[in-house]
């Protein structure tokens, strides 16, 4: 089995930043690809951004691109959103999920393991 921890969520002015972070434990040799969902009040969960196990190949919802950036430390078992100009709209609570295959997907059916979340707030 594989525990999600998620940290570093908060509340933000507009325009300000926050780095949200993934860690995985147990069988981490399990997982492979990971990402970042989030749901917003009244709204389905969706997706963010993503990454492959070796880095390499990342993905973003347009409307995070250009702002956001994923990045992971394997070594760490950690994976990590950095928000940039965070705008009212990004207040959610956010997501970390793994997969076993190795390319990260936009779909949350393809994730195998979640974590419980954490509230980001930005404010106008």
């Amino acid at each position: 089995q594989v525990q999600l921890v998620e940290s570093g969520g908060g509340l933000v002015q507009a325009g300000g930043s926050l780095r949200l972070s993934c860690a995985a434990s147990g069988r981490t040799d399990s997982i492979s690809a990971m990402a970042w969902f989030r749901q917003a009040p009244g709204k389905e969960r969706e997706f963010v951004s993503g990454i492959s196990r070796n880095g390499f190949s990342t993905d973003y919802a347009n409307s995070v691109k250009g702002r956001f950036t994923i990045s992971r430390d394997n070594a760490k078992n950690t994976v990590y959103l950095q928000m940039n100009s965070l705008k009212p709209e990004d207040t959610a609570v956010y997501y970390c999920a793994a997969r076993r295959s190795l390319l990260p997907r936009q779909f949350e059916s393809e994730y195998n393991y979640w974590g419980q979340g954490t509230q980001v707030t930005v404010s106008s």
